[in-house]
């Protein structure tokens, strides 16, 4: 009996180990763009504007297409029938057409000729207000983080296994230990000695 009590302790502090153990996270590198994201982004602010560039994985050579979207600073409303000229820094031959497709939403069209960094130079003139901005950092030919499904998938697998037997094996336990008690409880029957059953026997009237 002690060698099982003995063996299922084991097993439960076994399970409980490893299921703890596989749950650490011991600081995997981080990408600058979240994991299953569909776009970049680059933002830009000055005291007139709220610039922000949205963009699908560009190709060196290939068209590109990207959305800007532009809100006023101090009320944060999307600017309609802005005029936005592009340049970039890297490549003065470079030309982009811009389309506005809403409010404060506008289509900017081209092409990036490599795989490498770029930067625009955004003049912006709405209304009576005025302003050249710099957007950085738009990054031709990187690719989006892919989230890693399959591995969390099999370690929530191997969790939950861990999981069950933990549970098994405190129910098997719980048995043991009940079955254990109720048999220290139960008494022990009474023998008679050759004295008593004699006394027994006279006090007994016969029919």
């Amino acid at each position: 009996m002690k060698q099982l009590l003995i063996l299922l302790l084991g097993l439960l502090l076994l399970s409980g180990g490893a299921s703890a153990h596989g749950g650490e996270d011991h600081g995997a590198p981080k990408a600058s763009t979240p994991a299953g994201a569909t776009s970049f982004s680059v933002a830009a602010l000055s005291e007139q504007f709220e610039v922000l560039l949205r963009y699908e994985p560009l190709e060196g050579g290939k068209p590109a297409d990207l959305r800007l979207f532009l809100s006023d600073y101090a009320t944060n409303a999307p600017i309609k029938g802005a005029k936005l000229t592009f340049t970039n820094p890297e490549d003065a031959n470079l030309k982009w057409a811009v389309t506005e497709k809403g409010p404060g939403e506008y289509l900017v069209e081209g092409q990036f000729p490599a795989n490498k960094a770029y930067s625009f130079a955004a003049n912006i003139v709405a209304g009576d207000k005025a302003d050249l901005m710099l957007l950085e950092g738009i990054k031709v030919g990187e690719k989006l983080p892919v989230a890693a499904t399959a591995p969390t998938a099999a370690t929530s697998l191997f969790s939950s296994w861990k999981t069950i037997l933990a549970l098994v094996g405190a129910f098997v336990l719980g048995i043991v230990l009940t079955a254990l008690l109720m048999r220290r409880r139960r008494p022990e029957p009474v023998l008679q000695t050759s004295e008593q059953a004699l006394t027994a026997s006279r006090r007994t009237p016969i029919a």
